[in-house]
């Protein structure tokens, strides 16, 4: 046995050890809350099972599903990357949490990169339960795996731009609050189970510029219409994300 078998090498651990370390943590946090997975995981399913079985919503031609799946799962990013985790952040930031962990060897924009990559992972187990629900359903889904891939990147990253903005910038129980309202402002006026065509031609048409509808539509065009990548709806969610990033990145406040 040499002399330095037992000798101290202190020091942090590599960031990207950090990081997946402290994204593991955040998802397994986010999987444990109750209330969190009522907005991710069970809203968005019973949405789906009950507006495809019920015929409640005239949504135009075809099956119901095909309509509903892609605004469901355009509901998914936006329940996890704004409103779970506005309230996850700001709640964290209330108890001094991130002041506490922005002291430590993590760099800041580290613990930003884990909450994003556990949104992320948190998404995939998402997508593919509701994928799952809607094949059982009937939904026969068409387009480009890679188009909406891109979709849902860029809505993730508009979304949790805006949540990130609203949870450092607010206190925790206003976040609370003003994000379950505008997590039902927008289910109801996204484009997510009602058709924006059934809303008045003038509200349509600023309806139609929420990262929410940009969301749905795109997804809609590419899964139910076998459509190219939209660039139209892409471009939207491109500056939400710039939009929303940037703001975060200026006004967060860590205590």
């Amino acid at each position: 046995m040499s002399a330095g078998t037992f000798t101290p090498r202190p020091g942090a651990a590599p960031v990207s050890r950090m990081i997946w370390a402290q994204t593991a943590l955040e998802t397994r946090m986010l999987l444990r809350n109750g209330e969190q997975l009522l907005l991710t995981v069970i809203i968005p399913a019973l949405l789906l099972t009950l507006f495809s079985a019920v015929d409640i919503v005239d949504t135009g031609e075809g099956k119901s599903v095909d309509f509903l799946a892609p605004g469901v799962l355009a509901l998914a990013v936006m329940s996890t990357a704004f409103t779970g985790q506005a309230i996850a952040t700001g709640f964290d930031r209330r108890y001094g949490v991130l002041k506490r962990l922005g002291a430590s060897p993590l760099p800041r924009w580290a613990l930003m990169a884990a909450k994003t990559l556990s949104v992320l992972v948190t998404e995939v187990l998402q997508v593919a339960l509701l994928t799952v629900i809607a094949l059982a359903l009937g939904w026969s889904p068409h387009g480009n795996p890679l188009s909406v891939a891109v979709l849902l990147l860029l809505g993730t990253a508009a979304f949790s731009g805006l949540g990130l903005l609203m949870a450092g910038t607010l206190k925790a129980e206003a976040t609370l609050a003003a994000a379950n309202l505008v997590f039902l402002l927008l289910l109801v006026g996204g484009g997510v189970i009602v058709p924006l065509e059934k809303f008045p031609e003038a509200v349509r048409s600023v309806l139609g510029l929420l990262p929410i509808s940009a969301l749905s539509d795109g997804l809609r065009e590419v899964l139910r219409g076998g459509a190219a990548l939209p660039w139209g709806d892409a471009a939207v969610l491109g500056v939400w994300a710039v939009l929303g990033l940037g703001a975060a990145a200026r006004w967060f406040r860590w205590e």
